[in-house]
C-alpha cells in the first residue's frame, strides 16, 4: 500500500535554485521510497505542518531604491537592535536581583519553610543549573534556527518559568519553575552578546556590549527596589508580584524575535542566504561595507569548508579549537567565581554580618547595590573600546581583590564590635566591588567569548562559555550560604584569592581582540596555521579574495600568540 502523503520540496529565500545532488535524487523518487534520514537532509521540507521554526522570510532593499544606490551606515539601527535583543540581558539581570529579599523575608521563610541554608541555597542556585542547562540548548539551536529565533525560544521559557514561580505555594513546585526559568535565561544570556557581536562592526563590538551590561544592570536595579517596595505591604503574597512582574518583557521580547529582528547576516551566509545576508549587512553597515565584510565572511566560510573544520561538541576540546575554548570558558569562569553573585545573591545578609541588624535599613543598602550597578555601567559604554580588553580585566580584578579584603575586614570588626556606628561602612565595599566588576568583568568577559571564535565555532563556543559561567554561578550560589555558616567571612578571603587567580589568567593566557573583525580570529589564535600544519596545506584565498583557491606546502605554521 501506498501512502497519499505527499512532501513539498520548498527552497529557501536567498538559496540557489534547485537541490544538491543527493537531494534531488531524493526528490526524483516515489515519495514512498524516500528514507526519513533523507528527509532530514533536504533543506526547506515542511512535513505535515505550516509552522517553520527557522526564519525564512526574505530581506531586500526597500521597493523605492534603485540598482546601484549608495546606502549609508545607520548606527542607530546597531543600537536600537541591541536595546531589544538585551531585553534578554534585562531577564537575566532582574532574575539575579529578584530573589535575594525573597529568601531572607521572614513571611516567605515562614510560608516555604527551608530545612537549612543548603536548601536555601538550592532556591538561589537551582535557577543557575537551569541556565546551564538553557546554554547547553543554545549551541545548538542558534545554528539550525538562528540567533534571533532561540532568543525568542528562550524567552517563551523565562515566560513559563516566570508563571510557575509566582503560582508556587510550597517548594517542589517553586524549585520547578526556578530551573525552567533558568532555561530561558540561559538562552538569553548567551544568544543576546552572540547576535550583538555578529551585527556590530568591530569598532562598536565593546560599546554595544556594554549597551547590554547596563540594560542586565538595570534589570538588577528594578529588582532590588521591586523588592524593597513591594516587601513593605502587609500581605504575605508580596513576592509572587515582582516575580510575575518578568512575564511582560520575555513577552515582548519573543513577539519581537520572532515576527522583528532580522537574522544574523552570518548566520544567513552560513544558511547559503547570500542576497539577505547582503541586505541586513547593508541596512546595519551601509552598503560600500556590506560588500567587503560580505566578501570576508564568505572566504571564512569556503575556508573553513575546504579545511574540513570539524565543528562537533568534542572536537571544541581538541586541537585547534582547544585553545579559544579554554580561553571562552576561563574567562566566563573567573567573571563568576570571583564572588560577584555572591554578593549580588545574598547581599541582605552580607550586610547583616557586617553589624546592620534592621532589615528595612538592610534592603535599603541591597537597593543601593542595584544603583550602583546601573550607574556605573554607563561608564564602558563610553571608555571600554578605548582600550585593550586585557587593560580592563586586570584593573577590575585589582579593584575586585581589594574590595573583597575590605569586607573581610569590616565583618571580622563587627563580630568583635556589634553596634558600633563604624559598621555601617561596609556599605562602601560592595559598591566598589561592582564599579570595579562593572568596568572589566561585567562587559569585558561577554565581549571576549561572544568575538573569539571562528564563525563555524561561535554558537558552540559561545554556549560552552555561558556554560561555564552558570556552572560557577552555581557552585558560588550553592556554597555561599553554607560557607557562610562555617567560616563567616573567610569566605571573601577566598574570593580575594581567586581574583589573584583571575588576574594571572588574564595577564598570561588571554590574548588582546580589540578592534579585530570576526573573521580575523582564525589567525589570531593560530586556528589556521595549526591546521596547515597538520595537513601540510593552506586553504586560504590569496589577498584579493577573487583569485582561485591555491594549495601550497607549507614548511612551518608561524606561532599566532602575539597580539599580547
Amino acid at each position: 500500500m501506498q501512502s497519499s502523503q505527499q512532501f513539498k520540496y520548498t527552497t529557501l529565500p536567498g538559496q540557489d535554485e534547485g537541490a544538491e545532488d543527493g537531494e534531488a535524487d531524493a526528490l526524483s523518487r516515489s515519495p514512498t521510497s524516500i528514507t526519513t534520514s533523507e528527509i532530514r537532509q533536504i533543506r526547506g521540507w515542511k512535513v505535515g505542518t505550516m509552522f517553520e521554526l527557522k526564519p525564512t522570510k526574505p530581506w531586500r532593499p526597500p521597493p523605492h531604491l534603485r540598482d546601484g544606490d549608495i546606502r549609508l551606515p545607520n548606527e542607530r539601527y546597531v543600537y536600537l537592535l541591541t536595546g531589544f535583543v538585551s531585553l534578554g540581558a534585562l531577564l537575566f539581570g532582574y532574575d539575579q536581583g529578584v530573589m535575594g529579599v525573597i529568601v531572607a523575608d521572614a513571611r516567605w521563610q515562614e510560608l516555604m519553610r527551608p530545612k537549612n541554608s543548603w536548601i536555601t541555597g538550592a532556591v538561589i542556585s537551582l535557577f543557575d543549573l537551569g541556565c546551564l542547562l538553557g546554554a547547553l540548548f543554545l549551541g545548538t539551536l542558534a545554528d539550525r534556527l538562528g540567533r534571533e529565533r532561540t532568543l525568542a525560544l528562550g524567552a517563551l521559557t523565562c515566560l513559563v518559568g516566570a508563571i510557575c514561580q509566582a503560582a508556587a505555594s510550597s517548594l517542589p513546585p517553586l524549585l520547578a519553575g526556578r530551573i525552567v526559568l533558568g532555561i530561558g535565561v540561559g538562552a538569553c544570556s548567551g544568544g543576546a552578546p552572540l547576535y550583538i557581536a555578529e551585527i556590530a562592526p568591530a569598532g562598536l563590538r565593546g560599546r554595544v556590549v556594554a549597551l547590554e551590561q547596563m540594560v542586565l544592570c538595570f534589570g538588577e536595579l528594578v529588582a532590588f527596589w521591586a523588592d524593597y517596595g513591594f516587601a513593605r505591604l502587609q500581605s504575605p503574597d508580596w513576592w509572587r508580584i515582582p516575580l510575575a512582574a518578568q512575564v511582560l518583557p520575555a513577552a515582548v521580547l519573543a513577539a519581537g524575535c520572532w515576527w522583528a529582528v532580522p537574522p544574523s547576516p552570518r548566520w544567513l551566509v552560513a544558511q547559503g542566504r547570500r542576497e539577505d545576508a547582503r541586505e541586513v549587512l547593508t541596512r546595519l553597515h551601509g552598503s560600500v561595507r556590506a560588500g567587503a565584510e560580505l566578501a570576508e565572511m564568505e572566504a571564512e566560510q569556503r575556508w573553513e569548508r575546504r579545511a574540513s573544520v570539524d565543528v562537533g561538541w568534542l572536537s571544541m576540546f581538541r586541537p585547534p579549537a582547544l585553545r579559544v575554548t579554554m580561553l571562552g570558558m576561563g574567562v566566563q569562569f573567573f567573571q563568576q567565581i570571583t564572588g560577584t553573585n555572591s554578593i549580588l545573591y545574598y547581599a541582605p545578609t552580607l550586610f547583616e554580618n557586617g553589624g546592620i541588624r534592621d532589615p528595612s535599613t538592610r534592603n535599603l543598602a541591597t537597593g543601593g547595590v542595584g544603583i550602583v550597578l546601573f550607574a556605573t555601567s554607563w561608564i564602558p559604554i563610553f571608555v571600554f573600546d578605548r582600550l585593550g580588553r586585557r587593560t580592563w580585566l586586570q584593573v577590575g580584578t585589582l579593584g575586585m581583590m581589594i574590595s573583597m579584603l575590605g569586607i573581610t575586614v569590616l565583618q571580622s570588626h563587627a563580630e568583635r564590635h556589634p553596634g558600633d556606628p563604624a559598621n555601617f561602612t561596609i556599605v562602601a565595599f560592595p559598591y566598589l566591588f561592582y564599579v570595579f566588576f562593572n568596568i572589566s568583568w561585567g562587559v569585558g568577559s561577554w565581549t571576549y567569548a561572544a568575538e573569539i571564535f571562528p564563525l563555524s565555532m561561535r554558537a558552540k563556543g559561545s554556549a560552552l562559555s555561558t556554560m561555564s559561567l552558570w556552572g560557577a554561578c552555581y557552585v558560588v550560589a550553592q556554597a555561599s550560604p553554607v560557607v557562610v555558616d562555617k567560616i563567616g567571612w573567610g569566605l571573601y578571603i577566598i574570593y580575594a584569592a581567586i581574583c589573584v587567580g583571575a588576574f594571572v589568567f588574564v595577564r598570561y593566557a588571554m590574548v588582546e581582540t580589540k578592534g579585530r573583525s570576526l573573521e580575523e580570529m582564525s589567525r589570531i589564535f593560530g586556528i589556521e596555521d595549526k591546521l596547515v600544519e597538520r595537513r601540510g596545506v593552506d586553504v586560504r584565498e590569496e589577498e584579493g579574495g577573487n583569485e582561485d583557491l591555491t594549495i601550497r606546502r607549507t614548511e612551518q605554521a608561524k606561532h599566532t600568540g602575539s597580539g599580547r
